[in-house]
């Protein structure tokens, strides 16, 4: 007979107490802890026989190697984010705010799959199956191997799956979907660890390679346990703007490739389109002969991309300056307004500093210290640096610019886009060959750079 359990689990992070708390041991959180009712049901049915394995241990070196097969979809970007494509029997979880184009990126991709005689079945909790095919007639997305279903009950999705037997499975969403066995509310801790795990063995065992789509919280993390991230083998963030028309696709956990890789859509009438140059995209509103505004080559992943670095330096009458930072780290940003104090004789100790990476992105890298460091000096000075030069570099304490990698790449994309001069580190030009039609400037100090930005 079932026993049934009444037990308090944290909503950020899982964490289980017999008695309500109002700070949760395990990740700190206040007024995290809710009630929860579960019934235990001991029973052999699939989930135990699945965990259940007769394969003995294996020396490592006797185990087959090779490169996991994929299927490559129609959309390249995405192909670049999963490091090549969908890699069959893989979980990857996709989260974003609402509104913000994962069912239209999903629903796109299915069609993609289904267009190459691939079994696909897309699942929706949230939608009915008119409203996906209105969908559908919009996005042009109808295929004959394209099987929708509206269902949030777990034993009738297992039947679905039995009967169709796709190669491709969407559920949307996994906040949205309960297994009747637990008796606790759809999008509880319980219901959504329990459901996510189900979906992982049917992705291990039989092949299935499935896309689970996980709502938000206001703080922009994925709701549910924070082992929800790590059970599925890719985890993807959906950012931008609602009112804007561009979309990026960063990946913040790939068992089966980079996580430094971000895809860029533009939300269009028929859909999300993918941008092939991102570069053009950041640079398309830059304005001329601005103080303040310079150019940078940043590396995303295996794509280099040139955006504008912004700054604002004005007086303030307060005895603490402000110093905010957008797209870039504020504790960088810090630094580099001390070695421009220390080290250039600077006097922005009554000066407010803005800086800001024009078009969303967000720079972690830091190679673009150089870039950020002119900006400041640009609107400091009120000087405005060459509408056509490229500065990257990385800036340590004692002022010097310390090489980066990658620079032979930067270097060609910014001679793609009609730039003249780059402004780099002297000990980067070492081992190939600029292009020609473009000059390069090495430099080993900030003050060799900014003179050569303002000479």
């Amino acid at each position: 007979m079932a026993k049934l359990k009444t037990k308090f689990a944290c909503t950020e992070c899982g964490n289980e107490s017999p008695k309500w708390m109002g700070k949760c041991p395990g990740c700190g959180q206040w007024n995290t802890m809710v009630e929860e009712k579960e019934t235990v049901v001991k029973t052999q049915g699939m989930g135990s026989s699945i965990i259940q394995t007769k394969e003995k241990p294996r020396p490592i070196i006797h185990i087959e190697s090779g490169q996991e097969k994929r299927i490559e979809t129609t959309n390249k970007e995405l192909n670049r984010v999963l490091g090549g494509g969908v890699v069959p029997g893989s979980l990857i979880l996709v989260g974003g705010d609402p509104g913000i184009g994962k069912s239209t990126l999903l629903l796109q991709t299915s069609h993609a799959l289904a267009a190459k005689k691939l079994t696909v079945l897309y699942i929706s909790g949230e939608e009915s199956v008119r409203q996906t095919r209105l969908r559908a007639d919009r996005l042009g997305a109808l295929s004959e191997t394209l099987y929708v279903l509206c269902e949030t009950n777990m034993d009738q999705i297992n039947d679905a799956i039995e009967s169709v037997n796709p190669d491709f499975l969407v559920i949307d969403s996994i906040q949205t979907v309960y297994d009747p066995s637990v008796q606790s509310a759809p999008g509880s801790v319980s219901q959504v660890r329990e459901c996510t795990a189900h979906f992982m063995r049917v992705a291990k065992i039989k092949g299935i390679a499935t896309v689970l789509v996980g709502h938000v919280t206001k703080e922009g993390a994925i709701a549910g346990p924070r082992m929800l991230e790590h059970m599925v083998d890719c985890v993807l963030y959906f950012e931008g703007e609602r009112h804007h028309t561009y979309r990026l696709l960063r990946a913040v956990k790939n068992r089966f490739g980079s996580t430094n890789e971000i895809g860029i859509f533009e939300m269009v009438e028929d859909g999300l389109r993918e941008v092939n140059n991102p570069s053009e995209l950041f640079l398309s509103e830059r304005p001329m002969g601005v103080s303040g505004s310079t150019v940078v080559a940043s590396m995303e992943g295996t794509r280099p991309v040139l955006v504008e670095m912004q700054a604002l330096v004005a007086t303030t009458n307060f005895p603490s300056p402000r110093r905010m930072a957008t797209g870039i780290d504020h504790n960088r940003m810090t630094l580099i307004v001390a070695v421009l104090e220390k080290r250039m004789g600077m006097f922005l100790q009554t000066q407010d500093a803005y800086l800001n990476v024009a078009g969303g992105i967000r720079l972690d890298e830091p190679a673009v210290d150089l870039a950020a460091a002119v900006s400041i000096a640009s609107s400091f000075k009120d000087a405005p640096t060459r509408p056509f030069d490229v500065f990257f570099g990385e800036i340590g304490l004692t002022g010097e610019v310390r090489a980066v990698s990658r620079a032979e790449q930067r270097v060609k994309e910014a001679h793609k886009l009609g730039f003249k001069r780059v402004i780099m580190p002297k000990k980067s030009l070492k081992g190939w060959t600029p292009p020609a039609g473009i000059e390069i400037i090495g430099v080993e100090t900030v003050a060799e750079a900014l003179s050569a930005a303002f000479g």
